[in-house]
């Protein structure tokens, strides 16, 4: 069992559901949420057990099943009786060590609801709700029992049933580079999809509401997916990521699911920053409770030579991870005030298929034209962090094999951070890159690194349940396309409105290493295309920048070459721009057309603001009302140039300066494609 897998006392004491205490018989109860929006009904009809969801007193969710099936049993979903309910609340606010807010208020109303099968066997359960002002989390815990001990859960019969054949923003789950989640989103009725990923968010045909459908707390159980017909259905159906053998989950009682979550608010704009996973995640374990050594911070690596095939990860002449290269890659970091330095390629393993080898890779043996203790030592003294890859291609037991004398090695050398990769679709065991058996695998890297005080950026990851609340040295995660896509994609990169859908999408999980900072825009890059602008950066260069604070992540990285920000005056943004915040306000923004973010930094007065658009140029005029009001700031505005153009003329950055207080309206001009980055701090 994992540490952070904590049973509530109900399923450690509970043996026995007897008959109903008192006034506990009854086939309805219902919770609201604090601010008595939301309101959950939990109902016994025909033997089955069903949840629905309404807001303001309109159906969100329709009656929808709960159940679970077994190998070799009967379903848990038939002939059910309501045998007990309980009831209780919580208002509490919590600190992050580090994150988009700092601190976050952890106020819900919870119905514990227990339920037995009528006739023989006589299983038991409970499904727990706790209710939000922002939504509701469910899941199901289990006690133990001599009719369900050791298990093996071929499905859970979850529904989601929506009143409203809402519009969804989704990437499907049953397509190649599934693994990876690294799909363009597509847009539709809920009612017309297949398999799709979470979190998935919808809006309702008329506007009103704002769905999210996730989870939270995924501990030694499989990744949830969601299964829609086709058959012009708005009932979505819960589907596990198997192991080889196709079973999904196997345990022993007492046991629980991860949350189910459902995200609800009145606009777009209200679904960030996302913290209701967050606060369904149990504390830091008491070996966590000092995080001194937990820093965010900005890097730069030896990464985007490789995708634009200037540098290769393998041996030869081409070599990126050489020790003079690291030499010369941490002098920029140290002379441009970036905290830290990423070396991809530099341990044996890279040649040839790293897929077919995944074997072959050493997590401790660097290739002879690198050494790993020199480089740290050089590093060291230069006041940058090193962050070493460790690229498995899958191959889980031989990574495992070697991960704690690798992290006991890098401890030593003063390093303490590591940026995992898992390139596969499945592991070489054949189970699901999102089964239990890589949901075990995740936790296991997770503890090992916060055991040697390491810090984590995981790429091809398992999707963010908000764990970082648990333990906060699982920092950021790729997840999602990145900007990797613009260097070498068959679809011709990202378009213009991939990140404004990103932020309202794959954000609301948790941060993203989205690699921003491009400003060789106009190369041609490595990628197969019909036209010149279809493998390169789709975007301006202003937009790279707004990127920092749009998509939220505590490990940013600049991710050009260091000589394409040489005599560049737009790089200032990237040099000044905080990475951990107090304060996130979401100003403008509509899914896939644009996004208006400002986020005061941690521990200080200085705000900065994001904005970014689609293919479409816009207008805005923003109030500042977040500011302090009597107090006088400095704008420093790196706005799109004349006549700038994702398309045509992306390079064009007008840096300027202005007076700023609560009361300005600032007029923000987008290009097509565009962005303005902005720094707001007080006036000397």
């Amino acid at each position: 069992m994992h540490t952070w897998m904590r049973y509530p006392a109900f399923l450690l004491t509970l043996s026995v559901l007897s008959a109903p205490a008192p006034g506990a018989a009854q086939d309805r109860a219902r919770i609201a949420s604090p601010d008595g929006r939301n309101r959950v009904t939990v109902e016994i009809r025909d033997g089955a057990l069903l949840y629905s969801v309404d807001r303001d007193g309109r159906a969100v969710f329709l009656p929808s099943r709960l159940g679970i099936a077994f190998q070799g049993a009967p379903p848990l979903r038939d002939s059910l009786r309501m045998v007990e309910t309980a009831r209780d609340s919580a208002d509490e606010t919590w600190t992050q060590p580090w994150g988009e807010v700092a601190r976050v208020r952890d106020h819900h109303n919870e119905l514990r609801v227990s339920v037995a099968e009528v006739g023989q066997p006589g299983r038991r359960f409970a499904v727990v709700f706790r209710v939000f002002n922002d939504g509701v989390g469910f899941r199901y815990e289990v006690p133990a029992q001599p009719a369900l001990a050791d298990f093996a859960i071929t499905d859970e019969l979850t529904e989601f049933t929506l009143a409203d054949d809402a519009r969804a923003w989704w990437i499907p789950s049953n397509r190649p580079r599934l693994d990876r989640s690294e799909m363009l989103f597509s847009s539709s009725p809920v009612s017309v999809t297949d398999s799709i990923q979470t979190p998935v968010t919808m809006e309702t045909r008329d506007g009103s509401t704002f769905i999210v459908i996730h989870e939270a707390s995924l501990v030694d159980y499989a990744r949830m997916f969601l299964a829609g017909s086709r058959m012009q259905s708005t009932t979505l159906r819960a589907a596990l990521a198997p192991m080889a053998d196709g079973i999904k989950v196997r345990g022993h009682t007492p046991f629980v699911t991860p949350w189910r979550t459902i995200q609800l608010a009145d606009r777009a704009t209200d679904l960030a920053p996302s913290v209701l996973g967050l606060n369904l995640n149990p504390p830091p374990p008491n070996v966590l409770q000092s995080t001194d050594w937990i820093k965010p911070m900005k890097y730069v690596g030896i990464w985007w030579g490789m995708h634009i095939n200037t540098m290769t990860w393998s041996s030869g002449p081409k070599h990126g991870a050489t020790t003079a290269n690291a030499k010369r890659y941490i002098d920029f970091a140290a002379a441009n005030g970036l905290g830290g330095i990423l070396v991809e390629g530099w341990n044996v393993g890279w040649d040839g298929d790293w897929i077919q080898n995944r074997n072959a890779f050493s997590f401790t043996q660097a290739y002879p034209d690198y050494d790993l203790r020199e480089v740290a030592a050089y590093a060291k003294q230069k006041g940058v962090r090193l962050i070493v890859h460790n690229e498995t291609s899958g191959g889980i037991q031989n990574y495992e094999r070697q991960m704690d004398s690798a992290f006991a090695l890098y401890h030593s050398l003063g390093v303490d951070a590591v940026k995992t990769g898992y390139v596969t679709d499945l592991t070489s065991e054949g189970h699901s890159h999102y089964s239990q058996f890589m949901v075990q695998h995740y936790a296991r890297v997770i503890e090992t690194a916060a055991k040697y005080h390491i810090t984590l950026d995981v790429h091809e990851p398992m999707h963010d349940t908000g764990e970082r609340r648990t333990y906060p040295n699982m920092m950021s995660r790729e997840g999602a396309r990145g900007q990797e896509y613009n260097a070498w994609s068959s679809e011709g990169g990202n378009p213009p409105e991939h990140e404004t859908i990103l932020f309202f999408t794959r954000m609301l999980d948790g941060p993203m290493d989205f690699t921003p900072g491009i400003f060789d825009i106009l190369r041609e890059h490595t990628g197969p295309r019909r036209q010149p602008w279809e493998s390169r950066v789709r975007t301006t260069l202003a937009k790279q920048l707004a990127l920092y604070v749009v998509l939220y992540s505590p490990l940013q990285m600049a991710a050009d070459l260091p000589e394409n920000y040489e005599r560049q005056p737009a790089f200032q943004f990237i040099r000044d721009v905080a990475v951990d915040w107090d304060t996130t306000r979401v100003l403008a923004g509509r899914i896939g057309d644009y996004v208006i973010v400002a986020r005061r930094e941690r521990n200080g007065p200085t705000w900065y603001l994001g904005a970014i658009t689609d293919e479409e140029g816009r207008t805005f005029d923003i109030p500042l009302s977040f500011l302090t009001g009597g107090r006088k700031y400095d704008a420093e505005i790196y706005a799109d140039g004349p006549k700038a153009n994702w398309l045509t003329n992306p390079l064009p950055v007008t840096i300027s300066k202005r007076p700023v207080d609560a009361t300005t309206r600032l007029h923000i001009v987008l290009a097509p494609g565009g962005g303005q980055a902005i720094r707001i701090r007080p006036a000397r």
